[in-house]
């Protein structure tokens, strides 16, 4: 018996004029920082442009592109061996690591370098101890630079590599067992069937999640400026503020805009052509039992990037912070404390409702300008926070110089910037570098909300307000609490689109960290670095609860 679902268009007249108008200043806002990079660039000679390349551009390209193929490859690498060891087969120790794996997505990859340069620079305890006990002066042996562009890339790397384990572990756990044991009935060992069969099964995931560790790594700026590394982010930031050249700043910026959109939509491609096989459906893979040299090397694996990437650094950083003498408690960091909270809670509220809209009006009547609308949210996450920064600041600068200009001219009165350098224009880059997590949360959530369920509602009279708020809400809850604490998280992590945007004298937990961290305060940078870690870990822990009820 089939059962006959009213068609989706007729929907559109449930949508009042208030839900039209949000969404279209969300669509607005999304599309204004790219408009406003190419502008900007615009503005600029083509004296300039040569200045760029015969300059900084060359190095800026070759250093960036060198530091995407290190961060990929060893998050590939990383990722993908640790996802299918604790997959496909059994050893001590791997219910506790299948979760702990995930944990070092909670830390920014600019907190690592604080802890890692306390230890390993030359006035580090590593160095100062070698020097120590075999009695070398400075210059009587080398040690590898971890102020460097391989130094930048094993911090990223650590970070980043749970995108790969994720999305690489949910591919391994859907394959189900009949082609892996094929291979292996075909005279295939373990890892040859891995190589031929399980591998290639799972490239799609593997790809996105490769595609995702790529956004992040062009984004960074923490880590990069602060172990010296040029790449395009710290290049956009030192021509804003250091060189005050804001045409130099633009054309650098819609060069990386033009790359971060590219990798997007490869990502976006490699989602779009994934066939996952569903392992319900199929026979349950039976793990491989490891012998005990095997168990030890498994361990030892997936060990070394927890190991790396959560336990020396939470040690380090908490050694730092016992003797920095810095007092969370005093008013100074109860500010910046309130001012991180602040801006990420509301940034996370106003992220999730405009998913939530642009979401919903997608359903009730697939359109292009619909489409249209949700992908330009979901490009957002691509584009790194300091091209975003630069979009919204010019347009509204000239925006605000203008209406002061008039005001004067007309009622001798100044308005002064009531745009620029607020707080309201800071939430709105949050919005937009985040809106793809949230969509992404939401889409997730609605699968399981059937169109019979939309029909019914219209049949009891229900309007779009009524239907999302009877029907979708309450089987959307889990999906957007936690859509709006990985935006929360990500917005207190966030550098470099605060440390332009920030109104004056308005500092955040990132930007203090990162402050004294610049002065070479680590001890300092630590307590601000660890209370952003901490809360980072709110997701990751909700994230583990649910792997956990998946293997159980």
């Amino acid at each position: 018996m089939s059962i006959q679902v009213a068609p989706k268009r007729p929907l559109r007249h449930l949508v009042t004029p208030a839900i039209y108008l949000f969404a279209g200043l969300v669509t607005a806002f999304c599309v204004l920082p790219y408009l406003g990079v190419l502008a900007a660039s615009l503005t600029g000679t083509l004296d300039t442009l040569r200045h760029l390349m015969d300059t900084v551009l060359p190095r800026y390209t070759l250093t960036t592109l060198a530091l995407l193929v290190i961060v990929m490859a060893g998050s590939a690498m990383i990722g993908t061996g640790a996802a299918w060891l604790v997959t496909m087969t059994e050893f001590r120790g791997r219910r506790w690591l299948e979760i702990a794996l995930a944990i070092p997505l909670a830390f920014p990859a600019y907190v690592l370098a604080y802890g890692y340069t306390h230890v390993l620079d030359h006035p580090g305890i590593v160095q100062s101890t070698l020097r120590d006990i075999m009695g070398w002066g400075p210059r009587d042996y080398w040690f590898p630079e971890i102020r460097s562009l391989g130094g930048a890339a094993a911090m990223l790397t650590l970070v980043l590599y749970p995108y790969v384990y994720l999305l690489a572990r949910a591919a391994f756990s859907a394959q189900g067992a009949t082609t892996f044991l094929a291979a292996r009935v075909l005279g295939k060992s373990p890892f040859w069937a891995f190589l031929t069969v399980s591998l290639p099964m799972a490239r799609p995931a593997i790809a996105s999640g490769v595609m995702l560790v790529a956004m992040e790594t062009i984004a960074d700026f923490g880590t990069v400026a602060y172990f010296g590394v040029q790449t395009f982010a710290v290049g956009i930031y030192t021509s804003w503020f250091t060189m005050a050249d804001r045409a130099a700043a633009a054309q650098l910026a819609l060069g990386l805009l033009a790359f971060a959109l590219l990798l997007a939509f490869l990502e976006r491609s490699s989602r779009g052509n994934a066939a996952y096989t569903d392992g319900r459906k199929r026979a349950p893979m039976q793990r491989i039992v490891l012998r005990k040299r095997q168990q030890a090397i498994a361990f030892f694996f997936c060990l070394l990037p927890v190991a790396l990437g959560v336990l020396i650094p939470v040690v380090t950083l908490g050694t730092m912070a016992i003797g920095s003498e810095q007092d969370l408690l005093s008013p100074r960091y109860v500010g910046f404390i309130q001012n991180s909270v602040t801006l990420a809670g509301i940034a996370a509220v106003l992220t999730v409702l405009a998913a939530l809209v642009l979401g919903t009006l997608h359903r009730v009547g697939q359109t292009r300008l619909t489409a249209f609308s949700l992908y330009m949210g979901r490009i957002g996450y691509a584009v790194p926070g300091g091209v975003i920064a630069v979009g919204l600041l010019v347009p509204f600068a000239l925006f605000d110089n203008a209406l002061d200009a008039w005001m004067r001219a007309t009622f001798d009165i100044s308005t002064g910037l009531l745009f620029t350098g607020s707080i309201w224009l800071l939430i709105s880059a949050y919005m937009i570098r985040f809106l793809a997590a949230a969509i992404g949360a939401y889409e997730g959530g609605i699968a399981a909300v059937g169109p019979n369920m939309d029909a019914a509602a219209r049949t009891l009279g229900q309007d779009m307000p009524g239907m999302v708020r009877r029907v979708h809400m309450p089987m959307l809850r889990t999906s957007l609490l936690t859509a709006g604490l990985i935006v929360f998280v990500d917005v207190m992590k966030e550098l470099p689109a605060t440390l332009i945007m920030r109104p004056f004298n308005y500092d955040t937990l990132a930007v203090q960290a990162h402050r004294l961290a610049s002065d070479e305060r680590l001890s300092g940078a630590a307590v601000p670095s660890l209370v952003i870690a901490a809360i980072g870990l709110i997701p990751v822990i909700l994230l583990c609860r649910r792997i956990g009820r998946e293997n159980r």
